[in-house]
């Protein structure tokens, strides 16, 4: 069993979360977007087994943080700098960190990172991000993720590159799209049939008429 889940997220607030999706979206209903991602990530990861979750929050938490879960405050800095936070507040002990940006992810694919078995996990993004970190030993994960340049073509393949480097064998889990254009909005809730993304996308849709070829 995977000791910690951390999902790293903001506040779905209009103006501050899902920005790359304005235009063609509304700030509010890329806002609306976010909020459905971010349900949809906790209730996966509600749903796998770990003696401990934690939600490393960027903004207001008041009525995110799910019951039994931990609150983290990210601090100031860059992505690498606040994904080594989170792990530092996960300890001792296996790790697996997951963003809100794949809101299709089933707790199968969390729980094909086996500590007992793998090092460090990691899961690709087909636009050349990562999803997913998850490492044996979270105490590691400061060495293991800062410096990695973030939001780049190449920065799953520099993650895993500096994997190695600290001499963990990650094991690849699926290869999940995250949701930046609203192109991506459409191919990721076509796979989360049955969250709250599939739903807000029902009400905006209409509103989009015109504003997307």
């Amino acid at each position: 069993m995977i000791d910690t889940l951390v999902v790293l997220a903001k506040e779905p607030r209009p103006g501050f979360a899902k920005t790359r999706l304005t235009p063609p979206l509304s700030a509010l209903d890329a806002s609306l977007v976010a909020a459905a991602c971010l349900q949809d990530t906790l209730d996966a990861v509600s749903r796998t087994p770990a003696r401990r979750r934690l939600l490393a929050f960027d903004g207001d938490a008041a009525g995110w943080l799910p019951h039994g879960w931990e609150l983290v405050e990210q601090p100031d800095g860059g992505l690498d700098e606040r994904i080594a936070a989170a792990f530092d507040a996960a300890g001792a002990g296996s790790a697996l960190l997951v963003g809100m940006d794949t809101p299709q992810l089933q707790p199968r694919q969390l729980l094909a990172f086996d500590p007992a078995r793998h090092e460090a996990a990691l899961g690709l993004a087909p636009d050349g991000g990562f999803w997913a970190l998850g490492l044996r030993d979270a105490r590691r994960g400061r060495a293991a993720v800062l410096g990695v340049p973030m939001s780049r073509s190449s920065t799953g393949a520099a993650q895993y590159a500096q994997l190695q480097v600290e001499g963990l064998r990650p094991t690849l889990l699926d290869t999940l799209a995250d949701i930046d254009t609203v192109d991506d909005l459409f191919a990721v809730a076509a796979d989360a049939p049955l969250g709250r993304l599939r739903v807000v996308l029902a009400e905006i849709a209409p509103r989009l008429v015109g504003r997307v070829s």
